[in-house]
């Protein structure tokens, strides 16, 4: 059996997943029973089904990019800060994002969003 991958190595495939809109690689790098939550303990998703629901209504925004500033990892816990382009309600424009992930047996067992700042993009 070959050896589990880094915490890391683990966020970083659910980043290149999401950003390829490929559903089937990011279940499969989620735990069956992984739950979402808004910080601290709002529950957003609990389990494949639900996950791939909300990710499946997210891939259809066409501009939908999620780009890394910067990571922490320590022990099986990855921190991105992150700037994902989307569009809103209200149109088109990007949110600033700390996203916490914690890894077990090489798969995201639980992951908590925090959002900041949303921009809209200037309008012509």
């Amino acid at each position: 059996m070959s050896p589990l991958p880094s915490p890391e190595t683990v966020v970083q495939r659910q980043l290149d997943a999401y950003n390829a809109r490929d559903i089937e690689a990011l279940l499969a790098i989620y735990a069956d029973d992984a739950q979402t939550f808004e910080h601290p303990a709002t529950l957003l998703a609990s389990g494949s089904a639900a996950l791939r629901e909300r990710f499946l209504v997210r891939f259809q925004e066409q501009n939908l990019y999620a780009a890394l500033l910067q990571r922490i990892v320590m022990g099986n816990i990855v921190v991105d800060h992150e700037r994902v382009t989307r569009t809103f309600a209200e149109g088109p424009g990007k949110i600033e994002l700390t996203m916490i992930y914690e890894v077990q047996d090489g798969r995201i067992s639980k992951a908590w969003t925090i959002a900041g700042a949303k921009t809209l993009d200037a309008q012509s």
